[in-house]
């Protein structure tokens, strides 16, 4: 029976378990390292990435899925009928979209391409409550509007320990050079907008531990938290402090914490530290 699929790439922060209740489609990215690709959920796991980093002998480069990886998928799931509904990782840290839609417009299947605006475990929360809407005999629109609402309820953080990626992949550039002349500085980012936006910089952990009590603060006086999540790349003892806060916040809840995605711990290199939360 015809029905409504979802495809997404690989920096979406889904659990085994909601890829397999959904039958969720992922498209993978891909990195090199020193020259050879690794394929992300195929040749390389969330694991095993930052080990192979450090050792790398250069930064190691991003690749957006190629536009026939999404042809194919597309054609595919289309064969009984189905529409598809594909979401992407925001376009200013990626052309996935762009690869997506170009793929849509090759294929006979019916395919409406979304920008989440957002990516790994925000990613997250929104395919999961666009899933259930579809579940629930909903529309493509009816799962987007979810989608859109569940990303104005969406606050995602992330706290970067060192500059050094960030500055070799070109993704600060407008600040690069201001940033990188301070010692020992730590920056925290917001995801806000589709966009990267700095919420804080300053010298060493504590600027981090006080910009971190400050977002914990307001988490607990702001409405109900309905999931949260903590992404990170080898930073287990901020991992442990963090998860501390926020389980005293939401007693009970279950925190998903996970090793991001190799094309993510790239860009954001080792020891960042990631809180990913939606409210009702």
């Amino acid at each position: 029976m015809a029905k409504i699929k979802i495809v997404c790439d690989s920096s979406a922060g889904l659990t085994e378990e909601e890829i397999k209740k959904y039958d969720i489609t992922i498209i993978p990215l891909t990195v090199m390292i020193d020259g050879t690709v690794y394929v992300e959920r195929e040749t390389i796991t969330n694991d095993q990435f930052p080990t192979m980093m450090k050792n790398a002998k250069s930064l190691p480069k991003t690749s957006q899925p190629p536009i026939g990886k999404f042809v194919d998928a597309f054609n595919e799931l289309g064969k009984d009928g189905s529409e598809v509904l594909c979401v992407t990782m925001m376009e200013s840290i990626s052309g996935t979209v762009h690869a997506a839609q170009q793929a849509a417009e090759m294929t006979q299947t019916k395919v409406t391409v979304y920008d989440s605006q957002t990516t790994d475990q925000g990613m997250a929360f929104q395919i999961v409550e666009a899933a259930q809407v579809i579940e629930n005999g909903g529309s493509v629109e009816d799962a987007i509007a979810k989608m859109k609402e569940v990303l104005s309820k969406s606050k995602l953080y992330l706290a970067i320990d060192n500059l050094d990626n960030l500055v070799a992949g070109g993704r600060i550039s407008k600040f690069a050079g201001a940033l990188s002349n301070l010692l020992n500085i730590k920056v925290m980012l917001e995801v806000a907008g589709g966009q990267i936006h700095i919420k804080m910089k300053g010298r060493g952990m504590k600027a981090i531990h006080k910009e971190w009590d400050k977002i914990l603060a307001e988490m607990k006086e702001g409405p109900q938290v309905k999931s949260v999540g903590i992404s990170h790349v080898e930073a287990g003892k901020e991992v442990d402090r963090l998860l501390a806060g926020v389980e005293e916040i939401c007693p009970g809840k279950k925190v998903i914490v996970r090793e991001t995605v190799p094309i993510i711990a790239t860009h954001t290199g080792m020891g960042a530290c990631c809180l990913l939360y939606y409210t009702e």
